[in-house]
């Protein structure tokens, strides 16, 4: 069973849809107990880096997501929830995330172009930076859907994908159990749902 957690930010239906289009049972709870008890984990987001940390940590939820990734329990932020692995962000001031993947969240404005629109809206291709489970499914230059105005840097040991916008920006991590897409799967179409089906046969 894979859990969708509901922490009270991110489109969680959607996200629902597309398991079940892959014949994967998937529910969306925000109880710890149901959290604990899943074979995989989904940490969603949209919005502010900083609404979505408080909301996390003063929930308790922060404390059972950490736990069961470091117990080896797979797990994949999208989004929002793949910043929210990392150490910090310096989104609207400094906020701290669950530091399950080394680096930091910065604006993508220091380092693309200056006629580069903010967000990074729509689909761009996919290089992948090292082997990783999560694309067994996939082919490099394969297009994803993303929206975002902030990155993840000084990752550099769990990096596994890039996309091109001005700039090699970190489309996708993974250490360990722990993966993270700061892309869409839920919106990529087709190789949106192979990424979710790899995710789906990583051994615990």
């Amino acid at each position: 069973m894979v859990v969708i957690v509901d922490y009270g930010v991110g489109n969680l239906f959607s996200l629902a849809s597309s398991f079940k289009a892959i014949g994967v049972d998937a529910i969306v709870s925000g109880d710890k107990e149901v959290i604990e008890s899943a074979e995989r984990i989904i940490l969603p987001g949209v919005g502010a880096f900083g609404d979505a940390s408080d909301k996390l940590f003063s929930s308790g939820l922060a404390e059972v997501v950490i736990d069961q990734a470091k117990k080896g329990k797979p797990l994949l932020g999208i989004c929002l929830g793949m910043q929210l692995l990392f150490d910090k962000s310096f989104e609207y001031g400094e906020h701290k995330g669950l530091s399950l993947i080394k680096g930091e969240i910065r604006p993508i404005e220091e380092v693309i172009p200056k006629d580069y629109k903010i967000p990074h809206i729509g689909w761009n291709a996919l290089q992948f930076t090292k082997k990783s489970e999560l694309f067994k499914y996939l082919n490099d230059g394969d297009f994803v859907y993303f929206v975002h105005s902030f990155y993840g840097t000084n990752c550099n040991e769990s990096v596994i994908a890039t996309s091109e916008y001005g700039y090699p920006l970190t489309a996708a991590v993974g250490d360990k159990n722990v993966f993270g897409c700061q892309f869409h799967p839920e919106k990529s179409g087709e190789v949106g749902l192979k990424i979710l089906k790899a995710f789906c046969e990583i051994n615990a």
